[in-house]
């Protein structure tokens, strides 16, 4: 019996010795993708704009997909909606207005823009 155990371990041993997968790299790898998010969602997170805005649904204003849909990615959209945080404004989405972002960069607006238009499905 004992004969058997052993038999049954050295088998085990020596089949995963065999895995092609190296197990620690394919964990750092899922670690590193769950980690990175880009600059426009940090400085979403850290803004205002989550009470107003959600990723796939209409909250007060539109989702971000539903904006990114709407816009192509190009320059003239990613000023035209960077102005629009910064100035705030309505009418295009209804007539509840979005407030100013008055104290925000323009380089942190154009960050967002960017991130938004870039989740066109």
């Amino acid at each position: 019996m004992k004969f058997n155990y052993l038999l049954l371990g050295i088998t085990i041993i020596t089949l995963s010795s065999f895995s092609k997968e190296n197990a620690e790299e394919k964990y750092t790898r899922k670690v590193d993708i769950v980690l990175q998010s880009s600059d426009g969602e940090k400085l979403i997170a850290k803004s205002d704009c989550i009470g107003c805005h959600k990723m796939d649904k209409k909250l007060i204003g539109p989702s971000y997909l539903e904006i990114a849909n709407k816009y192509a990615a190009n320059e003239k959209n990613i000023s035209y909606l960077s102005n629009k945080i910064i100035k705030g404004g309505s009418g295009v989405w209804g007539s509840i207005p979005m407030g100013a972002h008055a104290s925000m960069k323009k380089d942190e607006a154009k960050t967002i823009a960017k991130y938004i238009l870039s989740l066109k499905k």
